[in-house]
């Protein structure tokens, strides 16, 4: 299922080379530092989201920032779900999940050109920090703080 939503042609314009994001996926599947979901809405699976220790890849260019701070990243897989308010819907319940466990800040990285994950983001709670450099690109720094 993860497969088939990162070739589809929504996904794959952010995420990449499908079979080269799909590999990384799967290899992030035993990674201590990665915890990976679908998400769903009446047991009908729609997103992808992965969150993670950002300390464990030291070059994504996010700078230093608190201790306990996750990272987090989301694709919204089937294309009759975009633009309905998912987006932002199932960020902010998962931010209110990470809280109320005890995580400071939150971090994200949108290619600054996807308007439609940086509006989702925004109404989730993020600000915008910074433009910044990461290994696929340049990136937007958001920053959501408990």
């Amino acid at each position: 299922m993860v497969r088939n939503w990162l070739e589809q042609p929504h996904v794959a314009r952010w995420w990449g080379d499908p079979q080269a994001q799909y590999a990384l996926v799967r290899g992030d599947l035993d990674d201590p530092a990665m915890e990976q979901f679908v998400v769903g809405i009446a047991e009908r699976p729609f997103a992808y989201l992965q969150c993670y220790d950002p300390a464990a890849w030291p070059n994504n260019g996010f700078g230093p920032q608190p201790e306990g701070t996750r990272g987090i990243d989301q694709f919204i897989g089937e294309a009759a779900m975009i633009d309905r308010g998912h987006g932002s819907a199932l960020t902010r319940d998962f931010l209110g999940r990470l809280v109320r466990s005890g995580t400071p800040r939150v971090v994200t990285d949108p290619d600054p050109a996807n308007a439609r994950a940086v509006r989702a983001y925004e109404k989730a709670g993020f600000e915008k920090i910074r433009p910044l450099d990461t290994p696929d690109g340049r990136a937007l720094l958001m920053v959501y703080d408990a």
